[in-house]
């Protein structure tokens, strides 16, 4: 049996977030993660949004990069996906805009189960080192974010920044491929006036 792919994030604060990713659950999210991982998308990024009793969400704006903003299929459960990540502390989820259409790599960590999450957003691996650093996020000090008005949700991000310094990810000799993109579909109102 090939061994699970080991994401590992170091933050600027020296502490690590070490994940399980679990294709089976999730393989084109999974090969999307990967694939921005690998182009670096993820390193130096500053965490853009937390919603304590919630989420922690990486990025609301494609992590402000032309890379970075395509969508991807939804491989969960509304979709009819046999996705049984729980959506919960300790699983990593892909975030979205709309029921048939995820973004391609804005991953968030939920602070606590969530039925709203469950079953629509896919999860595609578990926390197995650092769980304790996202819980602390939930308690840091938050500032508000001016949006523009196409983007309809509201954004509090850390107060001093809560920053990325690298994701790595291990395969273990597996090749991941791209991911498969949807083609010809609107992108979030946000990323268009975001760079």
């Amino acid at each position: 049996m090939t061994q699970h792919p080991i994401a590992t994030i170091e933050m600027e604060n020296g502490k690590r977030i070490v994940i399980e990713l679990y294709p089976e659950a999730a393989p084109n999210t999974v090969n999307s993660f990967i694939w921005l991982a690998n182009q670096g998308c993820y390193d130096h990024h500053a965490i853009e949004r937390i919603v304590p009793g919630w989420v922690a969400d990486m990025s609301y704006a494609a992590f402000h990069q032309e890379i970075c903003k395509y969508l991807i299929p939804n491989e969960s459960r509304c979709m009819g996906f046999p996705n049984q990540l729980p959506m919960g502390p300790g699983t990593i989820g892909m975030g979205g805009y709309a029921m048939d259409e995820i973004s391609g790599g804005e991953f968030f960590f939920p602070f606590v189960y969530s039925e709203k999450l469950d079953g629509r957003y896919p999860g595609f691996g578990l926390v197995v080192e650092g769980l304790e650093e996202i819980q602390r996020w939930e308690r840091v000090e938050l500032e508000a974010v001016e949006l523009p008005e196409s983007m309809k949700f509201k954004v509090n991000r850390p107060l001093v920044p809560l920053v990325i310094r690298s994701v790595r990810v291990e395969t273990f000799g597996v090749d991941y491929p791209e991911p498969v993109r949807l083609e010809g579909h609107p992108l979030p109102p946000g990323w268009s006036g975001i760079v």
